[in-house]
């Protein structure tokens, strides 16, 4: 079966670094891949040459079996890939409702000029985005946020929103930057819940760039974990966190 993702030897440069070194990888539809790390190893250059964010020096990156390298990061999004920021990048005078409502225009197909004009169909249109996004807001457990500027929530809760707003478009593709940064600890776990949901009932494809161990562990179909940009592991959860290399990689002995 053809991978919805496929990184085939894959590099970024930046002058004489290589921030990704020949990396290949695939995820499938329906699978939850974690990809771990040493600070510096390459994650989130990684996400950023899928997204279009950075440009790879070589290699190919397929989607759907489509090159996508040198795609602009709306092209891509446009084809079905979604990601979080490791920083967060929500509008922070909107409300939690408004952010989500962001990651539904592409679905109201009415346009901005219907809903400027007030016609029926664009009315309809965006009663049904805003219906949806706030039922968004609850499977998160976060709809009493829903009317709260975005500035007002804490991190976590920003957080939150924000995996609702990727999650809003129904992507092929999600892409998660450190997710549980700043959740609760029940907040955490609910969000494992959703992923895993997501990924089996939607058939969504999902790489996750994660610290916390025990949810990479609890999520995880696949883990790959990266060292200097280069790729030392690509296994189930259990056999990544025995392997050697990935103890000399975190603790500097195996």
């Amino acid at each position: 079966m053809a991978s919805l993702l496929e990184l085939a030897e894959v590099t970024v440069r930046y002058g004489g670094l290589n921030a990704v070194d020949n990396v290949s990888l695939g995820v499938q539809a329906g699978e939850v891949c974690a990809v771990i790390g040493p600070n510096g190893a390459g994650k989130t250059t990684l996400f950023n040459v899928v997204t279009g964010n950075a440009q790879s020096t070589a290699g190919r990156i397929l989607f759907r079996g489509e090159e996508i390298q040198r795609l602009s990061p709306h092209e891509i999004a446009a084809r079905g890939v979604r990601r979080t920021f490791q920083l967060g990048a929500l509008f922070g005078e909107l409300t939690a409702l408004e952010n989500v409502l962001t990651g539904l225009h592409t679905e109201i197909e009415s346009g901005l000029l219907g809903l400027l004009l007030g016609s029926r169909r664009a009315r309809a249109a965006e009663q049904a985005a805003t219906a949806e996004a706030r039922q968004l807001l609850e499977l998160m457990e976060i709809g009493h946020l829903a009317d709260r500027p975005a500035r007002e929530l804490s991190g976590g809760q920003q957080r939150m929103v924000e995996i609702v707003r990727a999650v809003a478009s129904k992507p092929q593709l999600l892409l998660l930057d450190e997710p549980a940064v700043g959740l609760t600890p029940p907040m955490r776990a609910h969000l494992e819940s959703v992923i895993r949901s997501l990924a089996k009932e939607r058939q969504t494809g999902i790489l996750v760039i994660e610290h916390a161990i025990e949810l990479v562990m609890n999520i995880s179909d696949r883990v790959i974990v990266l060292n200097y940009g280069a790729k030392i592991a690509d296994a189930p959860p259990a056999e990544a966190r025995a392997n050697k290399a990935v103890l000399e990689a975190y603790l500097g002995h195996a």
